[in-house]
């Protein structure tokens, strides 16, 4: 009698088996490529998503897809996603060697390891606003994580660029930074202010490695992540005003600057902003 119940279960599809681990796949999401980018509301509260994932990992493509829906779609009202990916390098030696990836991205990445007191380091990893981190791939989690982030207090940063007329080529783009109301640090910590610029529309061709014949797309590559200055806990404003000489590679109209302040301890992300950088 028993038998017959196993076997009737299994014949009808009752039965189904499954495992996770933070390196496995999550189930594919929508492709991207013909959904148009939503701009963010005028009052929107800005969120960083940062997301440390690599061409030589098959776990990374479905989370790649999330970080695109995120930063095209804005899916969560009231909230403007600013998007990071960043390729990390540590995987570069099993077999692809993947064209955005860096060092300084791996190091960033052990740097959460440690706030974090994690042991290792792992992709796809998503991290929001510097506070919470989980595998890359699970939608829901991040729109969860999204929306939690944004009810901490942010500090208020104004972006602009323009060209620099004193510059010898067209390549060169003047910023300037603003940051008021930083929110209280935490005691014994001090926050930097950090610039990164990004590039969308992004595309590989992966010929070796675990993602070998797969054709991949990417948004918001990190091209380039300096400091622009450290604030300590006896100030509430800092101001900058960099001169970024864009890489002949990059296309100019998928390309923003992104500026966000960080506490240097916790890895918490007190306020951003985004600009784009088009020449047009």
């Amino acid at each position: 009698m028993k038998l017959f119940i196993a076997l009737f279960l299994i014949l009808s599809g009752v039965v189904a088996f499954r495992t996770l681990n933070r390196h496995q796949a999550a189930p594919a999401t929508v492709s991207t490529e013909s959904e148009a980018a939503k701009p963010a509301g005028a009052n929107a509260t800005p969120v960083v998503v940062e997301l440390f994932t690599s061409e030589g990992c098959s776990s990374c493509p479905p989370a790649d897809e999330i970080l695109s829906k995120l930063d095209k779609m804005q899916p969560i009202q009231g909230v403007e996603v600013i998007a990071l990916g960043e390729h990390v390098d540590y995987w570069n030696k099993l077999g692809w060697i993947d064209p955005y990836s860096s060092a300084d991205f791996s190091r960033r990445q052990s740097r959460y390891s440690d706030a974090f007191n994690q042991d290792s380091v792992y992709t796809p990893q998503m991290i929001v606003d510097g506070r919470d981190e989980f595998a890359g791939g699970n939608m829901e989690r991040a729109r969860a994580a999204i929306a939690k982030a944004a009810q901490a207090p942010k500090a208020n940063i104004q972006l602009a660029s323009s060209q620099d007329s004193n510059a010898p080529n067209s390549r060169a783009v003047k910023l300037s930074v603003h940051l008021t109301n930083l929110p209280r640090l935490t005691a014994g910590d001090a926050a930097e202010v950090l610039l990164a610029i990004t590039e969308n529309n992004l595309r590989s061709e992966v010929a070796r490695g675990e993602n070998a014949g797969r054709y991949l797309r990417h948004s918001s590559v990190v091209r380039e992540l300096t400091a622009l200055g450290e604030i300590g806990a006896n100030q509430n404003s800092f101001d900058a005003e960099p001169t970024m000489n864009l890489d002949n590679g990059w296309q100019r109209d998928n390309l923003r600057a992104v500026a966000f302040v960080q506490e240097r301890g916790t890895r918490r992300v007190l306020g951003a902003a985004v600009v784009g950088l088009s020449s047009k």
